[in-house]
């Protein structure tokens, strides 16, 4: 069997909308964003809490204490990585589900099982109190955490694209992008609450468990407002005419047989994208704390501010991408996230507030370049009946060995030489990568997700294609 990159041409992007399928009432698609940031917020509110006491709890709490300051983080940030390995799984999963029952019932069921993981890892004993079960219950937890998130992803952005017009899919789908920040700045919120309210002692004794306990509130939230929406009218055309053939969804091995460059294609677009992300939100608390010697609440104060400007730019990032196409905005984050970490590192270790400030800012308007067109540039390289799969996996595999490692390997790095030039250079490479998936990329702004699934249906489904059709006719 060809992948579709010989089998056929790929359709050729329109102005969209003429014909009035994959357009949506704008009040509508508002409340569908709405859904899909909602349950965002509340998933990465709760995996990123986990990467930030990763380092100010776990490695104090739940191991035992090693040769040097290193030791105990790295082992911190190894169960961190868990959650990485996890999440292709559930993507894997969730995905194939989602292609055959619908994007909307999927995310319903990943947000309680994140939320129920979390809440469970603020009643864990610590390591004086029952020894290496301690780090094993939370290994366990943080993997069911991270399987959850792992098919939380596909189809948040999915329920978006799928319901924005071809010109604007990239604005519209940014939104959930923005929703991890948004995340991420709750969390970090109620760390600076309870880190400026509390004792050092108060803090790590049980201060930390209240910023875990509270994702139960949040997650009804999320899941009140995600009842609220509908799968999208190409899926559920899909959906129809998969019945009408007597065909089923596709796993995630078939996508990979039919569309080999568009799953390839998607994780080298992920990789330098994940590994700075992780440098700049995990890795450099690790940095100011350890190296720069800075206060907790300073930290915090930092984050909070940029993962606010992240917020803000990531929607016109995605908007830009509308008007001059997802790869030269790509191309503009990969390079920039090149450069960064030979700045950013010295500025910081000016241990000047406005130098350390710019410096986390600046890496996540970099990262908004690459990660803002994510949902659109996926999204449109896989049909409707096996994209939740497609982009799950293309996506999620990749955190394997990039956002899950990038920690591990930086402070690692840090330990061996005291230095953040090999940092840098780490981060360097892995934008050449990113570059190189950006130049064989097709690009796909204003294409129409129905001229996709033709395409498909004329490539890979024979006379069930006809049929196809007939159905759609």
């Amino acid at each position: 069997m060809t992948s579709a990159s010989s089998a056929a041409p790929p359709p050729q992007p329109t102005s969209g909308d003429a014909d009035g399928k994959d357009t949506y009432e704008p009040s509508g698609l508002k409340k569908v964003v709405t859904a899909s940031m909602a349950g965002t917020v509340v998933e990465w509110y709760e995996f990123f809490l986990y990467g930030t006491a990763a380092t100010l709890v776990f490695s104090k709490l739940f191991f035992p204490a090693g040769g040097n300051e290193y030791d105990a983080i790295i082992a911190a940030f190894i169960t961190y990585a868990v959650g990485f390995i996890a999440r292709p799984l559930g993507g894997v999963v969730f995905g194939h589900f989602g292609d055959k029952y619908g994007r909307k019932q999927l995310l319903q069921f990943s947000l309680i099982l994140v939320g129920i993981s979390t809440f469970l890892m603020g009643c864990l004993p610590t390591f004086d109190a029952i020894g290496y079960w301690a780090p094993l219950l939370l290994v366990a937890l943080r993997f069911l955490q991270g399987f959850a998130v792992g098919g939380e992803w596909g189809g948040a952005v999915l329920l978006v694209a799928e319901h924005s017009p071809n010109k604007s899919r990239g604005f519209w789908s940014s939104w959930p992008q923005a929703g991890v920040p948004v995340g991420n700045l709750v969390a970090t919120v109620v760390l600076l609450i309870l880190t400026t309210t509390l004792s050092d002692e108060a803090f790590l004794s049980w201060g930390w468990r209240v910023a875990f306990w509270l994702s139960a509130v949040i997650v009804l939230v999320g899941y009140y407002v995600r009842t609220k929406v509908t799968d999208a009218p190409i899926f559920v055309r899909a959906a129809e005419e998969a019945e009408e053939i007597k065909s089923s969804s596709f796993s995630a091995i078939e996508v990979l047989k039919l569309y080999p460059r568009g799953v390839v294609t998607a994780m080298g677009l992920r990789f330098a994208e994940n590994i700075m992300y992780y440098l700049v939100v995990t890795f450099t608390i690790t940095y100011l704390k350890i190296v720069v010697q800075a206060d907790t609440s300073d930290i915090l104060w930092w984050m909070l501010a940029a993962h606010a400007v992240h917020f803000a730019v990531i929607p016109l990032i995605g908007k830009l991408s509308d008007r001059i196409g997802r790869r030269p905005v790509y191309a503009i984050g990969a390079v920039t996230a090149g450069l960064w970490g030979f700045f950013a590192f010295p500025l910081m270790h000016t241990g000047n507030y406005a130098a350390i400030m710019g410096a986390i800012i600046i890496g996540l308007v970099f990262h908004a370049f690459m990660y803002a067109g994510q949902p659109a540039i996926m999204s449109e390289m896989f049909p409707t009946r096996m994209r939740y799969s497609g982009v799950s996996l293309g996506y999620q595999v990749t955190s394997i060995v990039a956002g899950s490692l990038a920690p591990i390997i930086a402070t690692a790095l840090l330990s061996r030489f005291d230095s953040s030039v090999p940092i840098a250079i780490y981060l360097a490479a892995a934008s050449v990568v990113t570059l190189i998936a950006v130049v064989y990329a097709r690009e796909t702004k204003g294409i129409s997700l129905e001229s996709i699934d033709a395409a498909d249906a004329a490539a890979h489904l024979g006379d069930q294609g006809a049929t196809r059709k007939e159905v759609t006719a």
